[in-house]
């Protein structure tokens, strides 16, 4: 039997145990033009003992910023404050993933550079609000991309890929769920287009397909890894009439490439869970469906038995910056302090203690 504490082969990546760190948004890129900065090269090296850390969403191009203070990989001092950050997390032995995340919808051009706003699939704007630096503000009504918006898009892909390994990242992870721009193409009510992106199945699994070769013809499949959470996701008003059919066409189309993994943010549905990993031949890493509650120990039975490769850890991980030996020795569990979780300084950051510390 299996069990979470072996190391794995990821794509000829050795990782030292099957514990990941899910990426989440921190909001604490203070560095000038959105860069990292040394606080967050020590928060990532104190969680170097994941098998996988995967980092917060990083913006691949400027218009893909939809919250405040997160970082950037598609300037060249971006890349640069970013070495601290995997340099850093390397001297600890650790594997770390930038994840790649355009918001698209998801945003507000008070965030963005003057005559800028968010670009989505169709200009369906989504219900509900933003937080800003001027407080909460409704979404807006996108600006739908054209073809030309569609190639530019799916260039920064690439181009932040490239940067992610020029910053010393050991690979990317796109990112497909959550309602941001990939997950948008993917759904029925933010995506209404009568093109080639959108309206059949086909049409709208194209972008995704489309940014994921892109990736991998740019820094090799090996370094590339995909999260998707299929079905209508409780964050940024995403509806997909039919998951099902959409997400295994997905993974039927991206399999052929051989990315480095499906990352798969579980809603509710665990039997399109265990179809998915029927249809996958690579690594699958689960982040779990825990409603109400974090990803917790439980979860380590999902290795044992088989449903996943990886597990990805959340809030549990943000708490406990040495989870694999708590989780070996059965705690016990710093408790998650969700008023620190975005912005802020050390406090709810740095300042978990490690066992005994």
């Amino acid at each position: 039997m299996t069990t979470v504490f072996e190391p794995i082969d990821l794509a000829g990546t050795r990782l030292a145990n099957r514990v990941a760190m899910a990426p989440m948004t921190r909001s604490r890129a203070y560095g000038p033009g959105a860069s990292p900065t040394p606080l967050m090269a020590e928060y990532y090296a104190q969680r170097a003992s994941a098998g996988l850390i995967i980092t917060e969403g990083v913006q691949p191009s400027v218009v893909g910023q939809g919250y405040p203070n997160t970082p950037g990989l598609h300037s060249r001092e971006q890349v640069e404050a970013w070495r601290q950050v995997t340099g850093a997390v390397h001297e600890a032995g650790g594997v770390i993933f930038a994840q790649l995340m355009h918001t698209g919808r998801i945003g507000h051009p008070v965030l963005l550079p003057d005559g800028l706003a968010p670009v989505g699939a169709s200009p369906v704007a989504a219900s509900g609000q933003v937080f800003t630096g001027e407080g909460m503000k409704d979404f807006v009504t996108p600006v739908e991309l054209t073809e030309e918006g569609i190639a530019d898009t799916i260039a920064d892909f690439a181009a932040a890929a490239r940067n992610a390994v020029a910053a010393g990242f050991d690979g990317v992870e796109l990112h497909g769920a959550n309602g941001y721009l990939l997950h948008q193409f993917l759904s029925t009510n933010a995506n209404r287009r009568t093109d080639g992106w959108g309206g059949s199945v086909a049409g709208r699994i194209r972008l995704v397909v489309e940014v994921a070769r892109a990736a991998a013809e740019a820094i090799g499949a090996h370094r590339v890894g995909l999260r998707i959470s299929p079905g209508n996701h409780p964050y940024n008003d995403i509806v997909e009439d039919d998951p099902e059919a959409t997400h295994t066409a997905l993974v039927d189309a991206l399999d052929p490439l051989g990315l480095a993994y499906l990352h798969i943010g579980e809603l509710a549905d665990r039997d399109l869970t265990l179809r998915l990993r029927k249809q996958w031949s690579g690594t699958l890493i689960l982040n779990p469906a825990t409603p109400g509650a974090v990803t917790g120990p439980d979860a380590l039975e999902l290795v044992e038995d088989g449903v996943a490769d990886i597990v990805s850890f959340g809030a549990l991980f943000l708490a406990n910056p040495d989870l694999p030996a708590r989780l070996a020795a059965g705690g016990p569990f710093n408790t998650p302090d969700p008023a620190t979780f975005y912005g802020g300084d050390e406090r709810g950051y740095t300042d978990y203690p490690a066992l005994g510390g």
